[in-house]
């Protein structure tokens, strides 16, 4: 008997699908099913991105293939399987370079945050600008590299075109294009080593905090600004947390509601995580929180009530009060680099500290092995 198993887990899993079966899949944050048919092990990428409605559109859509292949009605060209969307950009006779990959933004929308949006939106537009009308069928490796050349003759940076590329690359993955000439190129483009900014020291996280609480001006960011240098949160997780998201006594917290550019977004990675706080951040929580506090009233709110907006105070706040601190300039997502800097430091499991900051293992230990207390030292000669 034919039955339909779905295994969000199992992505990478080199193990048979076992003969009748369609397999739903996560292939880096997407959906794709993955079946045999007449002898041939057959996958398609439906183009809808994981998340549990489209979970569940994915597993009807295996279970009206596993009843066409019994019935004998099943379609080998899959088209009746796709979205309607999709059927409509593939059969066009004149798909152009800028309508697809506007198309795969437009999946993506629902996904991403805004400030991923606003790169689509850059990429979009050197597309436009180099493309024009040009069709994908006649996209090859010398246009790629002619864009290429150009993008660095703007003065973008190694690592922006790369990243760049990567965005196209996945567009076309996600469009299943035989002759993928961006996937190529963004291998190509080696991104030189980048020192990380220097973390915030323990003096300096002081100068920092007595800087805003004196201020008249912005000291009712104070709070939120100690909030980032004791948690590692990234910027926008503090900007969504509201009341709900903490246990009555403040002594818990979960995150899985970041904001960003006046929006509710999807959290890092499509992943919410939870951990206790410690005694200075309770107590902090706990004093600013009001008798009157609704659950769904955000714990570090504008001077308007509204949500924080990070660009405007990184660019015009932080950088004059980092000045009035005394303090060397540093990025203010650097509060995040500071508290995980500071945590390997102190010899924390890294294990536990990429839990608490939401980041994957293998690449905060890529970012951050240099200050190991485990790391290599060299012999007094």
């Amino acid at each position: 008997m034919i039955s339909t198993k779905t295994s969000m887990s199992q992505v990478g899993n080199s193990t048979k699908t076992p003969k009748g079966t369609v397999k739903v899949e996560a292939d880096k944050g997407w959906l794709r099913l993955r079946f045999t048919h007449q002898g041939k092990r057959r996958a398609f990428a439906i183009g809808l991105p994981d998340t549990k409605t489209n979970q569940g559109i994915a597993q009807r859509t295996a279970t009206q293939i596993e009843l066409d292949i019994k019935s004998g009605h099943f379609d080998a060209t899959l088209a009746r399987y796709k979205p309607q969307k999709q059927l409509e950009i593939e059969q066009s006779p004149e798909l152009t370079v800028i309508a697809l990959f506007r198309s795969f933004v437009e999946y993506k929308a629902k996904e991403v945050t805004p400030k991923t949006m606003e790169k689509y939106q850059a990429t979009s537009n050197y597309l436009k600008c180099h493309f024009s009308k040009k069709p994908v069928k006649l996209l090859d490796d010398r246009n790629v590299e002619e864009f290429v050349k150009h993008q660095f003759k703007q003065g973008l940076s190694e690592n922006q075109i790369k990243r760049r590329l990567e965005e196209l690359a996945a567009a076309w993955e996600w469009h299943e294009e035989s002759h993928n000439p961006w996937k190529k190129w963004a291998g190509r483009i080696k991104v030189p080593p980048k020192q990380q900014p220097k973390p915030f020291s323990k003096e300096e996280i002081r100068a920092i905090d007595q800087a805003f609480r004196q201020n008249k001006y912005y000291a009712q960011y104070a709070d939120f600004v100690e909030f980032l240098l004791c948690t590692g949160c990234r910027t926008c997780e503090a900007i969504g947390l509201r009341w709900r998201h903490l246990s009555e006594d403040c002594s818990s917290i979960w995150i899985g509601e970041p904001w960003s550019r006046g929006q509710q977004c999807r959290p890092k990675m499509n992943k919410d995580r939870s951990f206790a706080l410690n005694a200075k951040v309770q107590h902090l929580l706990l004093s600013r929180k009001p008798a009157n506090a609704k659950p769904d009233d955000l714990v570090f709110p504008s001077p308007r009530g509204q949500g924080i907006d990070d660009h405007n105070f990184s660019q015009r706040i932080w950088k004059k009060m980092l000045k009035e601190a005394g303090v060397p300039y540093r990025k203010f997502y650097s509060t995040r680099h500071t508290v995980i800097s500071h945590a390997l430091e102190s010899g924390m499991s890294p294990v536990l500290i990429s839990h608490i900051a939401g980041h994957d293992l293998k690449t905060m230990l890529k970012h951050y092995a240099g200050i190991v207390n485990s790391r290599p030292t060299l012999p007094e000669i």
